[in-house]
């Protein structure tokens, strides 16, 4: 989801500085929200890979439904298995086709456990835009916000949600991610929360995710603390949780998803980075590096996508950060707010 996330900005942007040409972005069902009402330019198309286009007689009928559609260009962002095979048979068809550049010598430079070389790599928006850029369609990245700069229409979510006069500061923690490597501790991140309540206790916790875990921790927190709220239990669409983002102070997030969704909707982000590290690329669109908590250790990162297991077999690099350090990036980015 963060990938296709990271695309809103840039498609955006070719949309606005090229509104003559029409843009198709295929993707799964989840991404519709990212981009059918990102510019009158723009539509979408479901492909859903588990059922209507499984396996290569799926992706045969998936091409022949692409190619009736005449595309002038076609821009594979994600470059995996299944667009690769579509690319293929573009090229085949002799259509103008470019693919992304991974930068993979890059990134296993700066995982390496031996001859680590810690240097930024090309953002995932930079790579978007080099894509384009070889299609004919060179982008300058002007992008705020799927919303206005209001923010979302709050009278889509349920009215015990949002009562914001009631509450001075509005928190979003979003704690979980795909890997351990990614997480923080839950005790750690109910210290956190305890922390800014006592230190703020006009505000509001709203917590983010949905699965086995979220529901666990988020029914237990909600029901110790008044002030948390367990946003995935009272909203029904990824919609409505962008639209609540939009409205927040602040989001406290893990290398995840909801970085890059709290990023779409121009809300500063606390991003917590343990075997992953901004420097690999995927720091969230318009996300300052001063607001990314994370501690040095020689073994850091030792995975892009934070997936392999650890090699010190305790998890350091989330395990040790302190609790104080992520409440004290939040302080710094809600004084700012508060001047502005």
């Amino acid at each position: 989801m963060g990938d296709v996330a990271m695309m809103v900005p840039v498609v955006y942007s070719l949309a606005h500085q090229y509104p003559d040409i029409r843009i198709t972005v295929l993707s799964r069902a989840f991404a519709r929200p990212f981009f059918e009402d990102l510019a009158p330019n723009v539509g979408f198309m479901v492909a859903d890979l588990k059922n209507e286009y499984k396996g290569i007689k799926g992706l045969n009928a998936l091409y022949r439904r692409l190619a009736a559609k005449q595309f002038t260009a076609v821009a594979d962002l994600h470059s995996v298995l299944r667009s690769n095979y579509l690319r293929m048979r573009f090229n085949l068809g002799r259509y103008r086709v470019e693919h992304i550049n991974k930068h993979r010598k890059g990134r296993r430079s700066i995982t390496s456990p031996t001859h680590k070389e810690l240097v930024q790599q090309p953002t995932s928006f930079q790579n978007y835009v080099d894509v384009f850029a070889k299609l004919g369609y060179p982008v300058d990245i002007q992008f705020k916000s799927i919303f206005p700069e209001e923010g979302g229409n709050l009278n889509m979510l349920p009215p015990e949600l949002c009562v914001k006069k009631s509450y001075e500061q509005w928190i979003g923690v979003a704690p979980f991610a795909a890997h351990e490597g990614k997480t923080y501790p839950p005790r750690l991140m109910m210290q956190v929360i305890e922390q800014l309540m006592e230190k703020y206790p006009k505000a509001r916790i709203l917590l983010f995710g949905r699965g086995e875990q979220e529901t666990k921790y988020f029914t237990e927190w909600s029901a110790q603390h008044a002030a948390c709220v367990n946003v995935g239990a009272q909203l029904e669409s990824m919609h409505q949780e962008l639209i609540l983002m939009s409205h927040l102070d602040v989001m406290i997030s893990m290398d995840s998803s909801n970085m890059h969704l709290a990023s779409l909707t121009n809300t500063p982000v606390v991003s917590i980075w343990g075997a992953t590290h901004p420097y690999a690329g995927f720091m969230g669109w318009g996300q300052s590096e001063d607001n990314a908590v994370q501690i040095p250790l020689d073994c850091r990162p030792c995975s892009i996508f934070g997936q392999k297991p650890c090699l010190r077999g305790d998890y350091a690099c989330m395990r040790n950060i302190a609790p104080e350090a992520i409440v004290e990036k939040v302080e710094k980015v809600l004084k700012v707010k508060n001047e502005e």
